[in-house]
């Protein structure tokens, strides 16, 4: 594999026009840690971010930040942090469960789209983007966007660009919303629900005047991998309240009444109830250091269950929920099961399933993002052919 680092903007449009001259495959990627995501297509020259990096503008008061796109996450959210802000979607690290190394950038969040557990009411990360810079599959350098929402200008171009994966060009710069971090969470911890139950209990939870910014189930499956063991037995359902310390409080003591009647109530603090979004985030059950397919799936919040008590019966699954059940993460024990998955998703009513760890053969065969409706994919074949004609550009990474 030759890596290109460029450290301009100049010399990354160069080597793209090069390439794009030449006819030849570029991967473009940033700190390389989703590196298994996407259809496996051989490519001999990558073309990375990392050389892009540092904060070009950040005032706390405005609620904006500019960094570089191969900035370092870490960097970023150690910056907000001083100042007691955030990234309100809430981004997952892929590496445990991907098995991968490398460091997370800034960019590479936008390009994915990647988004956490608070994405159900804060939006996902290309909520949170209000402008760009990138290099097209022509090797030119397009601005779109601004520094306040009040600018619309090329906004539909950001939003495009954000979970583009690289395929319609390389990030270089990003301009994002950073509102403040709040100052204590705690999370009430509903004991030994079905998953069926659970999704009872967290349409009910997010009815109540409280503000949930965090709603998952944990089947008993998976239950003893959070804390370190020590979560409830039997199946946990977990929902988070943050802000201020009394309302907080205020606002925990009336969740936790309204869901007594579901079952047992415990309720965590900050820092634990922290550790514990942390590891639903990043799918700690199935960082298990295998290449066992999991999958991403996307449906209506209460559509979750049905979907994973279906699949029971054809395959060996395991699964747990997030976003009020919306968000499957789904483990299969041996095959991927694409066509079987996709085709229950269908009868259910639609949503989206991305592969998201398998065996290069399994990611060679199948389509690991989501098959488009044929209107739609056409469109995005045209939109693909705008931006790079030459179709150079992360072969293999189209949904």
């Amino acid at each position: 594999m030759n890596d290109f680092l460029p450290k301009t903007e100049e010399a990354a449009a160069s080597i793209i026009r090069e390439h794009a001259a030449a006819g030849r495959a570029l991967a473009i990627c940033g700190g390389n840690t989703r590196s298994g995501l996407g259809n496996s297509v051989p490519t001999k020259d990558r073309l990375r971010s990392t050389g892009l990096t540092g904060i070009v503008s950040y005032n706390p008061g405005e609620m904006v930040m500019t960094a570089r796109a191969g900035t370092p996450l870490a960097e970023v959210e150690a910056a907000l942090a001083e100042n007691g802000q955030m990234l309100a979607f809430e981004p997952m690290d892929h590496r445990p469960v991907m098995g991968t190394s490398g460091e997370p950038t800034i960019g590479g969040v936008f390009a994915a789209n990647v988004s956490g557990p608070r994405r159900f009411v804060a939006g996902a990360a290309r909520d949170s983007l209000l402008g760009i810079r990138f290099v097209n599959g022509r090797g030119e350098i397009v601005k779109a966007g601004g520094r306040v929402m009040k600018n619309v200008t090329g906004l539909d171009l950001v939003k495009l660009l954000a979970g583009s994966h690289g395929t319609l060009g390389l990030l270089t710069e990003v301009t994002f919303r950073v509102p403040p971090r709040p100052k204590t969470e705690e999370t009430m911890v509903i004991s030994g629900l079905n998953d069926a139950e659970a999704a009872a209990a967290m349409a009910s939870a997010m009815a109540q005047p409280v503000e949930v910014t965090g709603a998952a189930h944990l089947p008993l499956t998976v239950t003893f991998k959070f804390l370190g063991g020590k979560l409830a037995e039997g199946g946990a359902t977990a929902l988070r309240i943050e802000g201020l310390p009394a309302s907080v409080e205020a606002r925990a003591e009336k969740l936790a009444s309204a869901m007594s009647g579901f079952g047992t109530v415990a309720r965590l603090a900050d820092p634990e109830s922290r550790q514990l979004w942390h590891e639903i985030r990043d799918v700690l059950p199935y960082a298990d250091e295998t290449m066992r397919p999991v999958w991403r799936i996307s449906v209506a919040p209460t559509i979750g269950h049905q979907l994973v008590a279906a699949l029971r019966l054809e395959a060996g699954v395991d699964a747990f929920y997030d976003w009020q059940g919306g968000l499957v993460w789904m483990r299969m024990e041996a095959d991927a099961e694409a066509q079987l998955i996709r085709r229950f998703i269908k009868a259910l009513g639609g949503g989206h399933a991305t592969l998201i760890r398998a065996t290069e053969p399994a990611r060679a065969a199948i389509s690991a993002f989501q098959p488009q409706p044929e209107a739609v994919a056409q469109l995005s074949a045209r939109v693909k052919e705008k931006f790079d004609p030459a179709g150079i550009l992360n072969q293999g990474k189209m949904g």
